[in-house]
């Protein structure tokens, strides 16, 4: 959840350090820090807020200078958000400085067994235990750090990315992961460390990324040595090209990367299907796809897990696939389905979604489908992830970097490829006529001319956020495939703005829901052309007749909501099954503007963090 930077080389390690830390500020931003060693002295700065609360402190309170540095952005775990809770964190003897991103499991124990040896703690950090317990090991051993690193590694139970110095050793980091991602950037005679590479992107673009329990040891002038931790045996170092440009990661003009990422899905969702759906030819080319499709063909049934955002769009993919395909469908909470003890056979197919690729909840989940003999399928937007390489198989969404916490592009795009893979096993069952299949290929490819055009709504969809930025409850109801839309619309508005809201499906709401409907009460309907428009609008009527707000979502032209509706939210017409990839626009507007105006920070909205690497 935490972003971590590191440098080693030639220049001034502060610049990249600083500049890395706001653009893994997304990962998490209760506090940060920063330590600089120059080869005599370890400058030291960090403190509870963002990181331009840092940033304002280092001006006022260190030196900039020193060749070797190391960086964190911070996701409370443990300790409340602090300056001295903020990484990173001494040992005892000053000499090790650590920063971790992640969780220490067991450190109480081994907290209390370093009490015992003498040592004292100043935070309430599971890290500063991890920095004692390697120094421990150190002295004891009479080890170098690598060793000492290793050693405590494997004492330890929990999840990490850490990198560490000792100031007796001004030309060496040494960094380690295991469930919390961590990449290598490779310069000429430097290195670069970071959670992920938008931190180095300008400075090379040839990266390693470590595996789960994998640390390596990074030396000025020397080749990456990389070890196992379990068994001490050497890898060999796999140095990838990266896919990623400046340009990406900037906000290209807008106020907010919400904004930017809201605007680029046009053009998003095309990268997504460009060389992979020829409409005209009627073709699908999945390469993840094409070498495993029996095994979706032959399967009793398809689980999706996922978490937030990427649930809904499970939820979504649940109807494509059910109803085009005729395959079974489970969508699942990973982070329920680890636990429940869930049966899984070899001849079911577990589709994991992700944006970031490194999902705790999600990875624990792969684990355990495999471990069942099932067969993985990875969803996810981050080349490299973790996610992408601990399944069998999979596709990447090309949504590009999502810096915004609250996903928007991820979503359409996760859609996209998920609408791509019922199409294309639907085809080859024979579960889909030749004129359907064709059909929704051609809707398909123009989605991304409709979602331009449901942006054009925007600064209608603005004036509707004026008159509701002061409500205090929001309810949101779809059906069909836009029952995970509600979902979705619900989740975005409470992540930014802090306003509470619920998503049901449409029909739910006189089980329960209703009770809360009155005159301050808005609600948002989706009540787009679909074979459930009849049932919608009889759930509208309920709504008004108990003086209930609706807001609805209609198809340009409707005649019978709009008169229904006390305002309308206008998308293009579009077939049932791909509706969710238009519908979803002007829910996203909507939170963005009300968060905007009720002052919040849309990128970074309180608590969260967007890769959730800890559970």
């Amino acid at each position: 959840m935490c972003g971590i930077v590191g440098y080693i080389g030639n220049r001034e390690a502060y610049p990249i350090i600083i500049n890395g830390l706001k653009r893994l500020e997304y990962r998490g931003y209760d506090s940060a820090g920063i330590a600089l060693y120059d080869g005599k002295t370890i400058q030291l700065c960090k403190t509870k807020g963002k990181v331009a609360d840092l940033e304002a402190n280092v001006e006022k309170e260190i030196c900039k200078t020193g060749n070797l540095g190391i960086g964190h952005t911070r996701w409370a775990t443990h300790g409340v958000p602090n300056d001295v809770n903020s990484h990173p964190h001494y040992s005892n003897s000053g000499d090790l400085v650590i920063i971790h991103n992640g969780i220490i499991e067991n450190y109480t124990s081994i907290k209390k067994e370093l009490i015992n040896r003498g040592y004292t703690f100043s935070s309430d950090t599971d890290t500063e235990v991890l920095v004692n317990l390697i120094e421990d090991v150190k002295k004891k051993e009479n080890v170098k750090l690598g060793k000492a690193v290793q050693i405590a590694l494997n004492q330890v139970v929990g999840a990490y990315a850490i990198a560490i110095f000792d100031k007796n050793k001004p030309d060496e980091i040494v960094v380690a992961k295991l469930g919390s991602p961590l990449a290598i950037g490779i310069g000429d005679d430097e290195f670069f460390i970071a959670s992920d590479a938008s931190p180095f992107i300008e400075f090379t673009n040839n990266a390693i990324y470590l595996e789960d329990e994998e640390m390596a040891i990074i030396r000025k002038g020397r080749d990456i040595e990389i070890r196992k931790i379990k068994d001490d045996s050497i890898v060999a170092p796999y140095v990838q090209e990266l896919q990623l440009n400046l340009e990406q990661i900037e906000k290209g003009g807008y106020d907010y990367f919400m904004l930017k990422e809201i605007y680029e899905q046009p053009s998003v969702i095309k990268d997504t299907f460009r060389g992979r759906l020829l409409a005209d030819k009627g073709i699908i080319r999945l390469g993840g796809l094409e070498d495993y499709i029996e095994k979706f063909i032959n399967a009793d049934r398809i689980i999706i897990v996922a978490c937030g955002t990427s649930w809904h769009a499970g939820l979504v993919a649940e109807y494509i696939f059910e109803d085009w395909a005729r395959i079974p469908v489970e969508v699942e909470y990973a982070s329920e389905f680890r636990y429940r003890n869930p049966v899984i056979t070899e001849k079911d197919v577990v589709i994991a979604i992700s944006q970031s690729g490194e999902t705790a909840d999600t990875l624990a989940a792969i684990k355990l489908a495999k471990e069942k003999g099932a067969f993985v399928y990875g969803i996810c937007n981050v080349v490299g992830s973790t996610i992408s390489r601990a399944t069998h198989s999979g596709t990447y969404t090309h949504a590009g970097p999502e810096i915004g916490v609250a996903s928007t592009k991820a979503f359409t795009t996760q859609i996209t490829v998920l609408t791509m893979i019922a199409l294309k096993l639907a085809r080859v069952k024979g579960t889909i006529s030749q004129s359907d299949y064709m059909l929704h290929l051609r809707e398909l490819d123009i989605i991304p001319s409709k979602v331009a055009k449901a942006l054009k709504k925007n600064d209608e969809i603005e004036e509707i956020a004026k008159v509701f930025k002061d409500a205090t409850n929001f309810l949101y109801l779809g059906r069909g495939y836009n029952f995970p839309v509600a979902l979705e619309g619900a989740l975005k508005l409470k992540e930014i703005s802090y306003i509470h809201a619920e998503g049901y499906p449409a029909a739910e709401m006189k089980h329960g829901p209703i009770a809360l409907i009155d005159e301050q009460m808005p609600i948002v309907v989706i009540a787009v052309n679909s074979n459930h428009y009849d049932k919608v609008v009889s759930n509208i009527q309920e709504i008004k007749s108990r003086k209930g707000i609706i807001i609805a979502v209609v198809t340009e032209g409707d005649t019978v909501v709009r008169e229904l509706a006390d305002y309308i939210m206008e998308v293009p017409n579009t077939p049932e099954t791909l509706s969710p990839l238009v519908t979803t626009i002007p829910l996203q507007l909507l939170s963005y503007h009300i968060a905007l105006m009720l002052d919040r920070n849309v990128d970074q909205p309180r608590n969260l963090a967007k890769a959730v690497t800890v559970e």
